[in-house]
């Protein structure tokens, strides 16, 4: 017989499938649980916003910090290219004047 299990996890003997359970709790170790306080007026409204949306509190949450994280990533680039624009700013310019004589000719 072919096993199909990860290392270190044996089925007993004569039993080859994961049961419901097992396959929920082994999709469920991709996520972790934690804990986070909340005063009650934000806990009320970010229900009440679940509720709008026909959502679970977790998914959510979830929602709210991936969004939260994708705008930091979005700033920090935003700040990164500024930064070069500064730094190269005279060097740009310096280029553009050389080749202003090309916006002039006709093609």
């Amino acid at each position: 017989m072919h096993n199909t299990q990860k290392p270190g996890r044996v089925l007993p003997k004569g039993r080859q499938t994961k049961s419901g359970k097992e396959r929920r709790l082994s999709t469920a170790s991709a996520t972790k649980k934690v804990i986070v306080e909340f005063s009650e007026t934000l806990l009320k409204e970010t229900e009440q916003a679940a509720s709008q949306l026909s959502t679970d509190r977790s998914k959510l949450i979830r929602s709210a910090v991936e969004s939260y994280l994708e705008h930091l990533k979005k700033a920090e680039l935003e700040k990164a290219l500024a930064e070069g624009y500064r730094t190269h700013g005279e060097l740009d310019r310096q280029i553009a004047e050389e080749f202003a004589y090309s916006d002039n000719e006709t093609l």
